[in-house]
């Protein structure tokens, strides 16, 4: 440690707002909906119409068993304009860049001493009030705060470009396949009076989302682009036909998922024989590995198993971009596998080597998941079958069209699963170096 750190107590550091907090009930926040965060223990648990805090503050929780577990962080900042219940303490910073360094700092805290109750663990505020922080001056202090903020805030922005890539992957799949939109918009050229270069023109409107104008000066500027999207409007029928589904677009199918995809669940290898885990290289998976995921991407698991214990799954390792979902506690967990993978009892798998792609497949799940855990049962926690989950009707479109969507959102995943590995190696660093930076083993 270097000789100018001190230890200075938490009070000395920040000041606690706990007295402003306002818990709400869940029927109250029924009646409150909005767009202002409410923040709980563990981050964001509900948006409402009103805010109590703005600005920008340390939440640290107050009670839960991720006080214990770690799951998630026990200290986050919230900012702008948002609601805190009773369940997390809020602290305003009296330096500059306090919250920064003490959100680092209580990630690698041991808090252990510091909790009470052996059901409900609690971090109560004078607990809390009587935690030594060990400080460097605020010069060094800032320059720890740029180094791991740089990390933070790239792994933050890769997020955001995913979610971003996402929402596009679904807003195009909504547009095509379930609103049916290139194929209405030529059906109402056609009642206009359009010839066939106005039909496609609509179409291609309708995919992009650009004007008569844009479109021409697309044309003007990126004739390969402006030909790309023509291409795909002129695949699309300017017909509809009657289905069991209502109407869809001429020449599409009606299937069922089981028919157009293998549908496969997993096992769990006896954690009592050491040779089914011991050493083991081959990625197992558990909905747990799906539920803290930032992207819909899986590229490694908690847990590895051995060969042995691999004969003990009937389905066997699955193929790189099997999509996957949670089958229970909680149903609707998604994800495209990026390798090869075996999985628990918790999942339904989709091996997509039929008509229907990886891409096409996970975006179709999205779609009908109000369907799916409709269709699960069970007493003590929700489940959908395998059984229940193939018989769900799908609208299988032109081999074509499908090739034109899944060409274009496939390199959306490329994109998304790249950031999430450039994300992992970077939250590698990021850990690696922070015990090292706030104990002063390395100075800035």
């Amino acid at each position: 440690m270097s000789a100018d750190w001190k230890s200075r107590p938490l009070t000395e550091l920040v000041e606690f707002l706990n007295y402003k907090r306002v818990p709400l009930s869940t029927m109250q926040r029924q009646n409150r909906k909005g767009e202002y965060p409410y923040y709980g223990a563990s981050g964001i648990v509900d948006y409402l119409d009103d805010y109590i805090f703005d600005g920008e503050y340390l939440l640290i929780s107050e009670d839960g068993e991720n006080l214990r577990t770690r799951k998630t962080p026990i200290a986050f900042k919230a900012k702008g304009k948002f609601w805190v219940n009773n369940h997390a303490h809020i602290l305003a910073e009296k330096e500059e860049g306090i919250l920064d360094y003490l959100e680092y700092y209580f990630s690698i805290l041991n808090i252990s001493p510091c909790i009470t109750g052996a059901v409900q663990p609690k971090l109560n505020k004078k607990n809390l009030e009587s935690i030594e922080v060990l400080i460097p001056e605020k010069v060094e202090r800032l320059q720890i705060n740029d180094i791991l903020n740089s990390l933070t805030n790239k792994i933050e922005l890769n997020h955001q470009i995913n979610q971003t890539l996402e929402t596009m992957a679904q807003a195009i799949f909504k547009s095509w396949f379930v609103d049916f939109e290139p194929v209405k918009a030529k059906i109402a050229a056609i009642e206009a009076g359009e010839d066939a270069e106005g039909v496609t023109h609509a179409a291609m409107s309708a995919i992009s989302g650009k004007t008569d104008e844009a479109l021409d000066q697309l044309q003007a500027e990126q004739p390969e682009n402006y030909t790309q999207l023509e291409t795909t409007a002129e695949l699309f029928p300017s017909v509809m036909q009657d289905s069991e589904l209502g109407e869809v677009p001429e020449g599409w199918e009606i299937s069922t998922i089981g028919d157009e995809v293998d549908v496969v669940g997993g096992g769990t290898p006896s954690t009592k024989n050491p040779e089914f885990w011991e050493g083991g290289e081959i990625h197992w998976t558990t909905p747990k590995d799906l539920s803290n995921l930032s992207d819909k991407i899986l590229l490694t698991t908690d847990r590895k198993i051995t060969v042995a214990g691999l004969k003990n799954i009937s389905s066997g390792l699955l193929p790189i971009n099997t999509v996957l979902m949670s089958s229970r506690a909680p149903v609707g967990y998604l994800a495209l596998a990026k390798i090869p993978v075996a999985i628990n009892q918790g999942y339904i798998a989709m091996i997509c080597d039929k008509r229907l792609s990886p891409e096409f497949v996970i975006q179709w799940c999205n779609s009908v998941m109000d369907t799916i855990k409709q269709r699960s049962s069970g007493t003590t926690f929700a489940e959908i079958s395998k059984k229940n989950f193939k018989v769900i009707p799908v609208i299988v479109p032109s081999e074509e069209i499908q090739q034109s969507y899944s060409k274009l959102v496939s390199g959306f995943y490329d994109k998304i699963a790249e950031a999430a590995m450039e994300c992992k190696t970077l939250s590698d660093i990021r850990d690696s170096l922070l015990p090292k930076l706030l104990s002063g083993e390395i100075i800035p």
